[in-house]
């Protein structure tokens, strides 16, 4: 594999890593892994295990994803069945599900990280650590809302996947996009690498071939049209060490209106099905 860029991890430790071209799958891989990845999850600033509100990007994170979670149930009702199960894998503290629930889901969900697990207990919501602890039955829906990039183990964790979705079942995956615009601007600045939590790095082409390799077949794709602007208002905090609004707006903006053309947005939802 070639190298591709260098870039660190600037949320908790700032150490060096580099990102590695698999070329066979168009996909990038970081290097090294560490041997405790959890360690590297442990930060206030790591927003979807807190449910933070304390500084402006909190509250753009937060208003934001309170608009998606709609978004997503309406999304999973157009591919659901009359049996509307669901496992969401990577919960984080358990907001999709809760709202899933409430518009007559039957919900499981999976979510490593314990405080995170603690939070959406405390909403009333219990959550399995891991793929393995779940129970013996098949899911009409299974969803990954940036998950995907976490899981070690790749294509066995991929497997596992297709085993817990039935034949007819939907499998909905959301990735960054590292063809986008907002990452050929920010380079090994930009934020959505968040090395070394993010273990791969996927293009359009890269999850079409993991994915076919179990026989299964992206049959459309969506943008995350908002990933751009909370991308790139993280990315110009880390290349500038300031939170530039109008400069991170317009890469953002500058962003989706490329891929408009190119269909290279910042991070995209991939619908997938057993072929």
């Amino acid at each position: 594999m070639k190298l591709y860029l260098q870039t660190k991890d600037f949320t908790v430790t700032k150490e060096e890593f580099e990102l590695k071209h698999n070329l066979d799958l168009d996909m990038l891989v970081t290097d090294p892994v560490p041997d405790n990845l959890s360690l590297y999850y442990e930060s206030e600033d790591y927003i979807s295990h807190t449910d933070a509100k304390k500084t402006f990007i909190d509250k753009i994170y937060q208003a934001v994803k309170t608009y998606s979670l709609n978004k997503k149930v309406k999304l999973i009702t157009k591919y659901s069945n009359e049996n509307k199960s669901l496992l969401d894998v990577g919960a984080g503290t358990g907001d999709f599900l809760i709202t899933a629930k409430t518009n007559n889901w039957n919900v499981n969900g999976v979510e490593p990280n314990s405080k995170a697990k603690k939070l959406a207990s405390e909403k009333g919501l219990q959550l399995f650590s891991d793929l393995d602890s779940l129970p013996n039955k098949e899911y009409d829906i299974i969803t990954l809302w940036h998950v995907l990039e976490h899981l070690p183990d790749l294509e066995i964790k991929i497997r596992r996947l297709k085993s817990l979705l039935k034949k007819d079942g939907t499998l909905i995956i959301a990735v960054p996009n590292y063809k986008s615009y907002d990452a050929q601007y920010y380079k090994k600045f930009w934020a959505a690498y968040d090395v070394p939590r993010h273990l791969w790095h996927f293009s359009k082409l890269s999850i079409a071939k993991l994915f076919a390799l179990e026989n299964m077949k992206v049959i459309k794709t969506r943008p995350m049209l908002f990933d751009s602007f909370y991308v790139s208002l993280l990315s110009e905090k880390y290349k500038t060490g300031k939170q530039n609004f109008i400069k991170a707006f317009y890469i953002g903006l500058l962003s989706n209106l490329k891929a408009i053309k190119s269909k290279e947005h910042s991070s995209i939802i991939y619908i997938i099905k057993n072929i």
